[in-house]
């Protein structure tokens, strides 16, 4: 099921603390980088911060400038992005400045939460995700039934940490201010547990008066058919490399990425690569990797188009070509239309060896774009 894009929001002193132990909330962030977080809220279409910052902070999470306001109306959208709090308890203080600001709001909390919420009165739309709480369900709902395309997670500790350890959270924006907390008491940014493996990307360093902002992206893929956020950037990207190919009228445009699992990119290539005028995207890829690396078995293959099961050009198909280099993992956007061949099915050939075979349809677009003219 889609998602939204989940962007995790954060600053932290140098050494890892979101606040102190005072009775007052620590200022972490400059005047300026305020500002810029006012920009990404009216940026987004629902901020979402867990129960425990509801009780802790009392926030209102406003986007505070009229004039990002105004220019959301002009756009069409709400004043106010979607505001949303997840609570497995329900128990709430109905008086919060939370849901007494702004505009629409949402509780997301389980089945005895949605029962104590709406007896408390709280003031938003009450939905109860089952017996106990589940991040992707509550994603899918957002991005179904809220059509929330993108979602700015503002805490706390413990929601950042669960959602990076399930792999969806798809960016990381982290501010580092110059201070020390030093009490072992305070908050942390994230807590311990099983984080996904791999280095995050880091691909933004800005200075803003007196702190620095860092953002990230997760590398590593995900397992089997659970997806995780590196795989919507890394099919991404092969959407990007299949714009390189050259036109065709007798072949499609794809492009493919080999990605080990701790997120480092073994090879990319692109459909009539290097001047070869037959060579497919998964094989100009795979060409690039030594076939004895020790990381295809756990690598994962990324292809705008599924793999081809059966080709004029050369003797051996890209499915059978991934199947040959050990790797069991695809990832792709769109299954291969009849145009060229009739039942194309690349996708069956994968599974029935064993392969995991991931399809990610809101890449679809993306991938058909360099194939346009191939239509009809």
């Amino acid at each position: 099921m889609p998602l939204p894009h989940v962007l995790l929001s954060a600053a932290v002193s140098l050494d890892g603390y979101l606040d102190d132990t005072g009775p007052e909330r620590l200022l972490l962030s400059s005047p300026a980088d305020f500002d810029r977080v006012d920009g990404v809220r009216a940026s987004v279409d629902a901020i979402l911060v867990g129960g425990g910052t509801v009780r802790a902070d009392n926030p209102r999470l406003l986007v505070n400038s009229a004039e990002r306001r105004a220019a959301r109306v002009a756009d069409g959208r709400a004043e106010y992005p979607l505001k949303v709090t997840v609570s497995g308890s329900g128990e709430l203080d109905p008086a919060a400045r939370f849901w007494h600001t702004g505009g629409d709001k949402v509780l997301l909390t389980t089945d005895d939460g949605a029962r104590r919420a709406r007896a408390l009165g709280i003031g938003a739309d009450v939905v109860s995700l089952g017996a106990d709480l589940d991040w992707r369900a509550a994603l899918e709902y957002l991005h179904d039934r809220r059509g929330v395309r993108r979602l700015m997670v503002e805490g706390g500790g413990t929601v950042h940490t669960q959602l990076l350890q399930q792999g969806l959270a798809d960016e990381l924006q982290l501010v580092l201010a110059p201070l020390f907390v030093g009490d072992p008491a305070a908050p942390r940014l994230f807590g311990p547990g099983a984080y996904q493996g791999g280095r995050l990307r880091l691909v933004e360093t800005r200075r803003i008066e007196d702190v620095v902002l860092m953002r990230y992206l997760p590398t590593a893929p995900g397992a089997g058919d659970r997806v995780a956020a590196a795989d919507r950037h890394w099919l991404a990207l092969a959407c990007e490399l299949a714009e390189l190919c050259p036109p065709s009228d007798t072949a499609f445009s794809v492009g493919a990425v080999v990605v080990a699992a701790d997120g480092s990119e073994l090879a990319r290539g692109h459909s009539r690569e290097g001047g070869d005028p037959v060579v497919h995207a998964e094989e100009a890829a795979l060409a690039k990797v030594d076939p004895e690396d020790p990381r295809l078995p756990g690598a994962t293959v990324y292809s705008s188009l599924e793999p081809c099961a059966r080709r004029a050009s050369r003797p051996a198909p890209c499915a059978r070509l991934i199947l040959d280099a050990g790797v069991r993992r695809v990832v792709t956007a769109w299954r291969e239309p009849d145009t060229f061949v009739a039942g194309a099915d690349g996708s069956g050939v994968l599974t029935a060896a064993g392969a995991a075979v991931v399809v990610l349809a809101e890449y679809a677009q993306r991938a058909k774009a360099p194939n346009r003219h191939l239509e009809g």
